[in-house]
């Protein structure tokens, strides 16, 4: 871990000195004719323009985890779902996983034509937090391709927000892995800002694990700005038909949350457990909940082992309809959003972070540093990214303790071994031009580190 002044002085760094950021991608005007206008947040509530938008959404990833395909690269495949989204009446689908090496021209824009956002998982099953060992599996590889990932996808105004993790706190054994889970999100909204796109949201989707959902919670929302999450949402599944709201428990949860100063919405729901009709539809876009919550995303499009689909497509050319899609139709078309703002909350206060408990393993709020190799993304940029046939990163690259792993060939510091607490002394930057940074960077990293650094 690293100290607070530490974590403050790369933020500076990345947003001044070593970012030489681009034209925004924001300062496109949209068309009058934009279907997917640019989402933003404001207070506890996402807006598309002076609009309140709420997620109505399914989540979307044909083959499963398994079976490490990129949907949005597939444009067949996406036009031929494309026709059952825009039946269903959604306006976002959640995809878990992309190759960053594919194109995705044709499957946004035609997404985008039907009115339709994306929420996007940055990670994948080789370029992901390692919830048993996190501290070796964050590091420069991992970061690269998540950067990459948002450089091949900041550029759609239908790009509606990014996921920095999906279920990586998963019991209350595996929850000192949010430090790590928060600095990715810190990392990809510090990589956005430098790289001048627009303000994507980031965030985090996490398990349903009642002993500890709401610490997670607390905990993305607490620390600095550019610390915090900018939104929160979780996979709940506590609402099995046929139940109500108060009975669910989801009339507690709203009442839990409801000083929460940041979006919160559903990137799971949909319980299986009897026969689906969705009546928490009607809930989930009522007043009732809209004062808190900006919708959800059903569990899921695509019929998989786990039964959860709406759709059967093992016969690609012709899929088919099950009964929990015309349910879902139904209960989509019968929940209009509320009027006005919903009653969200303008503004809020950040979050307390949370105390050490039995069921909370984060004694130090203190965030682990970028890994310094990493730095040199924020004004270069992440260059071409692995795909989804990469050799993977949980155990390459630099990490933050700037330990070297096996097989990183990476070059680290050369500074005393006390160099982590940021008395470095000849550190070396790995890809960093000095004549594209200038001197006044080099002095700027020198005083804040106390040590000469040399530029490769």
């Amino acid at each position: 871990m690293k100290g607070a002044s530490f974590v403050a002085a790369t933020a500076a760094l990345a947003s001044t000195a070593l970012a030489t950021p681009s034209k925004s991608i924001s300062e496109r005007a949209s068309g009058s004719g934009n279907k997917t206008p640019q989402v933003t947040v404001k207070g506890n509530a996402f807006w598309a323009g002076n609009e309140r938008f709420y997620i109505r959404g399914v989540d979307y990833q044909p083959g499963g985890s398994g079976g490490k395909a990129d949907p949005i690269a597939d444009p067949t495949g996406c036009k031929r779902d494309i026709e059952k989204f825009t039946e269903l009446g959604i306006n976002t689908i959640r995809v878990y996983m992309v190759d960053n090496r594919a194109d995705h021209d044709e499957c946004m824009n035609a997404l985008a034509a039907a009115g339709i956002y994306l929420a996007l998982d940055v990670n994948t099953p080789e370029y992901s937090i390692n919830r048993a060992d996190p501290e070796i599996s964050y590091n420069n590889v991992y970061l690269q391709s998540l950067f990459a990932t948002v450089d091949a996808f900041q550029k759609y105004d239908n790009t509606l927000l990014f996921f920095s993790g999906n279920e990586v706190i998963n019991d209350d054994q595996t929850t000192g892995a949010a430090p790590f889970v928060k600095a990715v999100t810190r990392d990809l909204k510090q990589y956005i800002g430098s790289r001048g796109y627009r303000k994507i949201p980031v965030g985090y989707s996490a398990a349903d694990v009642d002993s500890n959902r709401f610490e997670i919670a607390q905990y993305m929302n607490c620390g600095t700005d550019d610390e915090r999450s900018d939104f929160f949402a979780f996979n709940d599944y506590s609402w099995c038909d046929p139940s109500t709201f108060q009975e669910s428990g989801w009339k507690d949860k709203v009442a839990k949350y409801a000083s929460y100063s940041i979006p919160i919405f559903l990137s799971e729901y949909g319980c299986n457990t009897n026969t689906r009709k969705f009546e928490e539809v009607k809930s989930l876009y009522s007043s009732d909940m809209s004062s808190v919550y900006s919708g959800g995303l059903v569990y899921e499009y695509s019929q998989e082992d786990s039964n959860y689909g709406l759709v059967d497509l093992s016969n690609p050319r012709s899929p088919k309809e099950l009964a929990d899609f015309a349910a879902l139709k139904t209960a989509y078309a019968a929940a209009k959003n509320p009027s006005g703002d919903g009653g969200y909350s303008q503004s809020g206060s950040p979050a307390q972070c949370p105390p050490k408990s039995n069921t909370w393993n984060v004694t130090d709020n203190a965030l682990p540093a970028i890994p310094t190799p990493a730095m040199a993304y924020m004004q270069k940029g992440a260059g071409q990214g692995p795909g989804l046939d990469g050799p993977g990163s949980q155990s390459a690259g630099t990490g933050s303790s700037g330990d070297a792993e096996p097989g990183s060939g990476a070059v680290t510091s050369t500074a005393s071994p006390d160099s982590s607490q940021g008395a470095a002394a000849g550190l070396i930057i790995p890809g960093v031009d000095s004549g594209v940074v200038g001197m006044a960077a080099i002095v700027a990293l020198s005083a804040v580190f106390g040590g000469v650094f040399t530029l490769l």
